[in-house]
């Protein structure tokens, strides 16, 4: 039970996509499932937000900078432009996930306090939104 548990907490730690219905697939409790998600997902958004300046500067020790332009006409500036913080960490986390989210946000200079609690807000709802989907989509079967 407890490899189980912490299968689903790891799977989430990266995606929460393949976490839910992998619990759902080893027979847990949709209460076991929702709280070990949460607990993966937030794992997975502290570790992207606090380590993820010491990777890149590990990175930046070893890779020459290239100076170019960047271009601001992007679909993410837009995003970026129009919904801030709260898009970019919220809804940024529905789509593609915590990590990738904060990861844009380094590169866009956010606020990463800010940053990583509109991430856990969006972990908190995804397992919400997934779990209950993955109970009821279930139950139909």
């Amino acid at each position: 039970m407890i490899l189980k548990i912490l299968t689903v907490a790891g799977l989430a730690t990266f995606e929460i996509y393949v976490a839910i219905p992998t619990g759902f697939a080893m027979g847990l409790s949709p209460w076991v499932i929702f709280f070990s998600s949460v607990i993966g997902g937030l794992t997975g958004v502290f570790v992207a937000a606090f380590l993820g300046d010491k990777i890149k500067s590990f990175v930046a020790r070893y890779k020459k900078p290239k100076v170019k332009e960047i271009k601001t006409d992007t679909l993410a500036h837009r995003i970026w432009n129009k919904f801030g913080v709260i898009g970019l960490g919220f809804f940024g986390t529905f789509t593609v996930g915590a990590p990738i989210s904060i990861a844009v946000g380094v590169g866009l200079n956010a606020s990463l306090n800010k940053l990583a609690f509109w991430c856990c807000v969006g972990v908190i709802a995804r397992c919400i939104v997934f779990t209950l989907t993955g109970y009821y989509g279930m139950k139909l079967l």
